[in-house]
């Protein structure tokens, strides 16, 4: 990869290190590691700009940043996100402000006339509630969603529709990745909207803080989940820049599963809480299961390399040193 001959005129992207990347939401779980990889591998020329220096929300806006800086490559991983509660209490807010991101840097991408590729992240929300396991990209639009997530679903099927008519009709090469759950750096560690990873890194940090004897988790602790550490998906985004120019978007997952139980074990020995694990299994267990099948990109040559221990020692480190320590 990366020499340039008379048929193929463009450099890879690995080998086009000096070209203008613009990274956006690079203040995100997502963008931050995206951020620190492109720097890590030696781009010269990354472009960020924050929410207040940039709403992607204004067309207008938009349009007048990208066509000012014509960045050659651009990875989209700025969205609105939040947990049931949010996404049920605002709906609106969250349909309109995820299509408002997605259509004005993607037509401005294309406007613009020099972006030469463009990832577009999603999330494994975008496929139904009940779909077959391990879920592959084929299951997209075969049947209904999960009720709670469904505004921010649909937003990002349309993100994905879109670069697919982008490139169908005006040869944008737009490509799209959908990670499993992630978590590491910059994650949200809130005591109500986080996920159940960050938020488990919570409770039984605060247990031990307080000498507090025990602590509850809700559910069973069956069902099953897969957990993909932030900086493997970044690594996967540089790959699929570089390697990946196909219609259908791609999965990036870890491919191995973890009990919600062993999941909280494993926290409580990480964090070094010393009490009792508790169950509360009155309370509701989610969906069973949700594996994404990433044979595709795996297939094409990517892997993780961070195990879920390691990335949680890390992640926990990072939570005390920006999270607890900002509290205080």
């Amino acid at each position: 990869m990366g020499t340039v001959t008379a048929a193929d005129p463009h450099p890879s992207f690995l080998a086009d290190k000096d070209a203008k990347v613009f990274v956006a939401g690079h203040r995100g779980l997502v963008g931050s590691a995206v951020l620190r990889r492109l720097l890590a591998l030696g781009f010269t020329s990354v472009v960020v700009r924050t929410h207040a220096e940039l709403d992607l929300t204004r067309q207008a806006d938009v349009e007048a940043f990208l066509a000012a800086e014509r960045p050659r490559y651009v990875v989209l991983a700025a969205a609105k996100v939040g947990g049931i509660h949010a996404n049920s209490t605002f709906p609106a807010d969250f349909i309109a402000a995820n299509l408002q991101i997605q259509t004005n840097v993607v037509d401005a991408a294309l406007r613009c006339g020099s972006v030469r590729k463009l990832l577009f992240l999603g999330s494994s929300c975008i496929y139904p509630k009940f779909a077959p396991q391990p879920i592959t990209e084929g299951a997209l639009l075969s049947g209904p969603l999960e009720p709670t997530n469904e505004w921010y679903a649909v937003a990002k099927i349309a993100g994905i529709k879109m670069c697919q008519a982008y490139r169908i009709q005006h040869g944008l090469d737009a490509v799209s990745a959908m990670p499993t759950n992630l978590y590491g750096p910059h994650d949200n560690f809130h005591p109500e909207n986080s996920h159940v990873l960050p938020a488990l890194i919570r409770r039984f940090h605060e247990a031990k803080a307080t000498n507090a004897p025990e602590v509850v988790v809700w559910g069973s602790g069956s069902p099953l989940r897969e957990f993909l550490h932030v900086d493997d998906l970044a690594d996967a985004v540089i790959f699929l820049m570089d390697q990946y120019s196909g219609l259908e978007h791609v999965n990036v997952g870890s491919g191995s599963e973890v009990t919600i139980k062993e999941l909280a074990e494993l926290v409580k020995e990480v964090v070094g809480f010393q009490g009792k694990l508790v169950w509360d299994s009155s309370k509701p267990d989610g969906t069973p299961r949700k594996l994404m099948d990433s044979s595709k990109i795996q297939g094409m040559g990517w892997k993780p390399k961070i195990a879920l221990k390691e990335g949680l020692v890390e992640t926990y480190k990072w939570y005390v040193e920006n999270v607890v320590s900002d509290e205080k």
